[in-house]
C-alpha cells in the first residue's frame, strides 16, 4: 500500500451528511492513500476500484446529467472484506471520476457488509439506492457466518447518501415459504409503466438436497419504495443451471423479456455452461396471468473467464447498456500486486436477434480512437508481424477467411501483451468451429482458470474477431457480437506485441486503433 499522507483540508469532515464513523474511515483511506497509484498502474477505459478490493457492480444510473456506477468494495485491503459502497461518475461511460466512498456498514442491520443493489431517480429529484443489509447472527455448524439479509434503501444528491431510518424495508417475513433469509440479496428496482415500483432480488430454497441450493428470482411492487408486497416468482432456477442464481437484472429489448443472473456453482454442459461461477441471459416473455417469465432461449452472457454480476442501464437516448464484473471468484487469487483490485468490462449496448442476446461495445469508444493501421488482403501462413500492429491499449478488429476454401487452414492465433516469454492469445479451429482464449504465459503465480473456449453459434466461413486491450484485460467480441470473451491479465504493460500465426494458409485485414 502506498504510505504518503496528503494534505490534511483534503480530509474528510464529520458532518451532516457523513456522521458515521465507518464510513468516514473509508473516505479518509481514500484521501490518505488513493492519490499515491500512479495513473500508469491503472486501466484507461474501464473502472477499477479507487483502493483496495471491488466485486459487483451496482447502482448503474443516470442522474443529474452523468452517468454514476457504485460497486462493491473494501478500501483496506486487496482482498474481500466488510462491503462497502465505491462510487464513481462518468460523462462518456469510459473515463470515469472517483467520489468518496457511499455507504459503509455502520447499522444493526448491515452491520456484516452493505451487499449488491440498484438505483433510481426519484421524481422529487432524489437518487434513491436500494441495497441488501446483511446482519451478523453467529456461526452455523460448519463455521461459516450465519447471517440474515434483508433490502434496504437509502437517499442522496449523488455523493451523500442517508439511510431510511425504517430500514429494513423488505425482510424475511416477506420470504416466500421455504426460502433461506441467509441468501436473499442484490435488488433491482425500476419504476413501471402501472405508476408502481417494482423490484427483483435472488433468493433459494433451504439446503435440502445433497448440499444444493436452487435459485429463485423473487419479484416484488410498490406504491413508494418503502412499503413492499410479494408479487410473483419471475423465474426459478429447478437445480438446472448452478445453485443461488445472484444479481439479477429483467428488461424488455426488442420485443422481448430478458433476465440476467449469476448462477453460483454450475456444471459444465457442453461448452455452454462452463464450471464454477457464471452469468447467464434468459429470453422470453411474461405470463400475463401470473407475471413470471415464460422462458424461449437460455445462453451464456460471456464464455471467457472474468464477467460476472452483470447489470444494465437505460441510457437517455434509450440504449440497454451492461457492465459487469471483469473477475471471477475462482481467479481471485490474481490480486494483490497492485493496491486495487477489480475491474468493471467496458460497458455494452445490448440488443436481441433470434432469441439471442447480442452484445457490442459502447459506440462512445469510436470518439477515443486514433492513430488508425490498416492491412487488407495480408497473407498468413505460420507467424507473422505487422508494422504498427501493437499495443496494450487499442481497439483491434480481424477479420480471417481461408486463402483456399477447398483447402481451409487448421488454425489461425492471435497472440498478444507479447514480449520475452509472455503472450496471451485467441485461437480458433475452423474444422471445430471453436474459438479459445489462453492467458497461460500471462505472468500467472497461481494455478487458476488460464482459458476458456467456445464454439461459434454463427460460421459461414469468415471469422470477424473485434478485440478491446486495456492495460490489464482483453474483451473479445466474435462476429456482431453475438458471443464475447472476457479476461484479466497481469502482464507488464510493457509488453505490448501483437503476432498473428496460421496453420494452413489464410488470408486477413486488420485495423487497430490506439485509444486514449
Amino acid at each position: 500500500m502506498p504510505t504518503t499522507i496528503c494534505d490534511k483540508e483534503q480530509l474528510p469532515i464529520m458532518n451532516d451528511y457523513n456522521d458515521s464513523e465507518t464510513l468516514y474511515a473509508a473516505r479518509r483511506h481514500e484521501v490518505l492513500f488513493s492519490g499515491n497509484i500512479p495513473e500508469s498502474d491503472r486501466p484507461v477505459y474501464h473502472l477499477p476500484a479507487r483502493i483496495g478490493w471491488m466485486n459487483d457492480p451496482n447502482g448503474f444510473s443516470f442522474y443529474q446529467g452523468k452517468y454514476h456506477l457504485f460497486y462493491q468494495y473494501y478500501p483496506f485491503d486487496t482482498k474481500w472484506g466488510p462491503m462497502h459502497w465505491g462510487h464513481a461518475v462518468s460523462a462518456d461511460l469510459l473515463h470515469w471520476t472517483h467520489l468518496p466512498a457511499a455507504l459503509a456498514p455502520d447499522q444493526p442491520y448491515d452491520d456484516y457488509g452493505v451487499f449488491s443493489g440498484s438505483a433510481i431517480v426519484l421524481s422529487d429529484g432524489r437518487h434513491l439506492l436500494m441495497y441488501t443489509g446483511v446482519k451478523k447472527i453467529g456461526k452455523n455448524p460448519d463455521g461459516s457466518v450465519d447471517s440474515r439479509q434483508t433490502q434496504c434503501i437509502a437517499f442522496g444528491d449523488g455523493v451523500n447518501y442517508f439511510k431510511y431510518e425504517g430500514n429494513p424495508v423488505i425482510d424475511a417475513d416477506q420470504l416466500p415459504e421455504g426460502l433461506d433469509p441467509q441468501n436473499f440479496r442484490d435488488p433491482k428496482i425500476w419504476a413501471g409503466d402501472d405508476g408502481l415500483f417494482h423490484c427483483i432480488m435472488g433468493a433459494c430454497n433451504i439446503v435440502d438436497r445433497d448440499d444444493l441450493a436452487s435459485g429463485q428470482i423473487l419479484q416484488y411492487k410498490s406504491r413508494d419504495c418503502i412499503n413492499w408486497e410479494f408479487e410473483c416468482v419471475l423465474s426459478e432456477n429447478n437445480y438446472r443451471v448452478g445453485s443461488m442464481w445472484e444479481c439479477p437484472d429483467t428488461f424488455e429489448l426488442d420485443g422481448k423479456q430478458v433476465l440476467l443472473v449469476s448462477p453460483q456453482d454450475m456444471l459444465a454442459v457442453g461448452d455452454e455452461f462452463a464450471s464454477g461461477n457464471g452469468t447467464l441471459a434468459l429470453i422470453g416473455h411474461l405470463d400475463p396471468e401470473t407475471g413470471a417469465l415464460v422462458e424461449e432461449s437460455m445462453q451464456a452472457i460471456d464464455y471467457g473467464i472474468d464477467f460476472y454480476a452483470t447489470q444494465t442501464i437505460l441510457s437517455p437516448d434509450g440504449r440497454r447498456i451492461m457492465v459487469a464484473w471483469m473477475q471471477n471468484w475462482d481467479c481471485i487469487s490474481m490480486g494483490g500486486r497492485r493496491s486495487w483490485f477489480g475491474q468493471v468490462t467496458v460497458p455494452r449496448e445490448l440488443s436481441v436477434r433470434d432469441g439471442r442476446l447480442y452484445q457490442w461495445p459502447v459506440r462512445e469508444l469510436e470518439s477515443i480512437r486514433k492513430n488508425k493501421v490498416a492491412y487488407k488482403g495480408v497473407p498468413v501462413s505460420g507467424e507473422l508481424k505487422l508494422d504498427g500492429i501493437s499495443g496494450r491499449i487499442i481497439d483491434l478488429t480481424v477479420t480471417v477467411r481461408p486463402e483456399d476454401v477447398e483447402n481451409p487452414y487448421h488454425e489461425f492465433t492471435i497472440w498478444f501483451a507479447q514480449g520475452d516469454q509472455f503472450r496471451s492469445s485467441v485461437r480458433f479451429s475452423p474444422a471445430e468451429r471453436m474459438i479459445k482464449i489462453n492467458r497461460k504465459h500471462s505472468a500467472l503465480r497461481r494455478a487458476v482458470v488460464k482459458d476458456r473456449k467456445c464454439v461459434l453459434v454463427n460460421y459461414d466461413g469468415t471469422l470477424r474477431l473485434r478485440i478491446l486491450l486495456d492495460r490489464f484485460s482483453a474483451e473479445v467480441f466474435v462476429g456482431d457480437g453475438e458471443q464475447t470473451l472476457t479476461m484479466t491479465i497481469l502482464t507488464d504493460p510493457v509488453f505490448d506485441g501483437i503476432s498473428f500465426f496460421a496453420d494452413g494458409c489464410a488470408v486477413m485485414d486488420v485495423e487497430k486503433y490506439d485509444l486514449a
